[in-house]
């Protein structure tokens, strides 16, 4: 995902700047939307944290009231022949999704709503909105708790739920259209350990309720999707 803070005005002391927050790490998750079985990889994090450019700064300073900023999500590829539950299915195409939204922060509140559409993979609309509420408990911790929500277009819920009539044909299961509406609701939860000024270690647990149309789809073996997974994170300037 990324993020860029509400923009404020300043001078850029050190010339023009850009600040990001880069991660690496690994996660256990679903081996696709609604499968039972989990699986474990890779997995990785690009936060824009500030850009300062002909001496004005974008992203420092508070970060009280609202602020706006890009959102991008990278879905995996749905191998079938990876899956024995999803036997006769076609495969699904890796996907990233583009977009952007607003945030509005006060005091230990935050909440967010992104809106994305699938420049490579699938050609869908996505909504995602959720807050978090933030609590640290020494200088080095931080502690946030908070629900998420995601919605997908027609097409979005059809690509990842939907079975066609030719793969009716081929996997047994019945065909099923799948439409528009709420894709899962869930609560994330987040520790992070800022070891240095510029090192951390971020661990998160998320827990997502598959709902509507994407609930009711016949390849999925279980509603209830649990992500957890731990990243080491490094904060990174370069000067241009």
């Amino acid at each position: 995902m990324m993020a860029l803070c509400c923009p404020t005005l300043g001078f850029a002391q050190g010339g023009n700047e850009i600040s990001v927050t880069l991660g690496l790490g690994a996660e256990s998750k679903p081996a696709y939307f609604g499968a039972a079985d989990t699986e474990t990889g890779p997995s990785g994090n690009f936060a824009l944290d500030a850009l300062s450019y002909a001496g004005v700064t974008f992203g420092a300073g508070t970060k009280q009231g609202f602020g706006f900023g890009g959102s991008l999500r990278f879905v995996p590829m749905r191998n079938a022949s990876d899956h024995v539950a999803l036997a006769g299915m076609v495969d699904v195409d890796a996907a990233f999704e583009l977009g952007g939204g607003l945030r509005y922060t006060s005091g230990p509140f935050d909440f967010f709503g992104n809106l994305r559409y699938g420049v490579i993979g699938h050609r869908a609309l996505v909504a995602e909105a959720g807050g978090d509420f933030t609590y640290r408990p020494a200088d080095a911790w931080t502690l946030r708790l908070g629900p998420r929500m995601l919605w997908g277009d027609t097409e979005y819920a059809q690509t990842y739920f939907g079975v066609t009539a030719a793969e009716s044909l081929a996997s047994g299961f019945a065909a099923y259209d799948a439409d528009a509406g709420l894709i899962s609701t869930g609560i994330k939860a987040e520790a992070v350990y800022q070891v240095t000024p510029d090192w951390g270690v971020v661990g998160t647990v998320r827990f997502d309720t598959l709902q509507g149309d994407a609930a009711n789809s016949p390849i999925v073996q279980d509603k209830d999707q649990t992500i957890v997974g731990v990243m080491v994170t490094r904060k990174v300037t370069f000067g241009f």
